[in-house]
């Protein structure tokens, strides 16, 4: 699986690749345009220097899908028919600037007609995180592997949830979690989307091992004879099953 992150010299292409190898880590493979083209040794930003660039970072891309690792390639990519060439499983087009420094590569640049998801605006690490979880759940979330589930309410998530994920996790290797769709009020006073927004913030660097997900408010888990699959109950030190989520909330206001 690959990922191609394009747009003009300074977007902010370079600090995306960064935050998303940090937040994904061994999950993912990165190559940037200035560290590819130094080691070829060719700055040629001719038409057909843009495109050889192009063909290099697919042929790095494809190496490392065949060691197993999601490829995410940071370069400008100014061309719409090679970008298609490039085939990527995932596009994200960095749009923050109108025209760069560049004249050259102003005059070459052909805007997309689509791109799976769109940075409009300079918002530090608030899209990082989201394309992490896109990616994460795209393209490493293995939805046959087998999997642990985590149903709750998480309002908020606190120390005794993530001693609950850490178990969960390694079990394994990638957990389900799934997010109660409650009626907001004194005990419940986040909404399932808040929930969820939160548990991305806290939780990206398990994005690929864990997937969010908002489901009905359950109250009853039943099954009849045995299915291959066992409902069981983590226990843990004093200090963690007395964590009280009524606490955190009233220490918060």
């Amino acid at each position: 699986m690959r990922v191609l992150i394009y747009g003009l010299p300074g977007a902010g292409k370079t600090f995306l690749a960064e935050k998303l190898v940090e937040y994904l880590g061994d999950n993912v493979q990165w190559f940037n345009a200035d560290k590819v083209r130094e080691e070829a040794d060719d700055w040629d930003f001719s038409d057909e220097g843009r495109l050889r660039q192009n063909t290099r970072m697919r042929l790095l891309c494809e190496e490392a899908e065949q060691k197993g690792k999601v490829a995410i390639a940071d370069f400008v990519a100014p061309f719409e028919s090679a970008r298609l060439e490039f085939d990527a499983n995932l596009e994200i087009f960095i749009d923050t600037i109108k025209e760069s420094k560049y004249e050259d590569t102003n005059k070459v640049f052909e805007r997309p007609i689509y791109a799976d998801y769109i940075v409009t605006e300079q918002r530090g690490d608030k899209d990082a995180k989201l394309v992490a979880w896109l990616i994460g759940n795209l393209l490493i979330w293995n939805n046959r592997a087998p999997t642990t589930q985590m149903l709750g309410r998480y309002q908020p998530w606190h120390d005794g949830h993530q001693a609950l994920l850490d178990r969960a996790i390694a079990k394994h290797g990638q957990v389900f979690l799934m997010v109660r769709d409650m009626p907001t009020d004194e005990n419940n006073p986040y909404t399932a989307e808040q929930v969820i927004d939160n548990l991305q913030d806290k939780l990206v660097r398990y994005a690929g091992r864990v997937n969010l997900v908002v489901v009905p408010n359950i109250l009853n888990i039943t099954y009849g004879r045995d299915v291959g699959y066992k409902i069981e109950q983590e226990k843990f030190d004093k200090q963690i099953e007395e964590i009280s989520a009524t606490k955190i909330r009233s220490e918060s206001t």
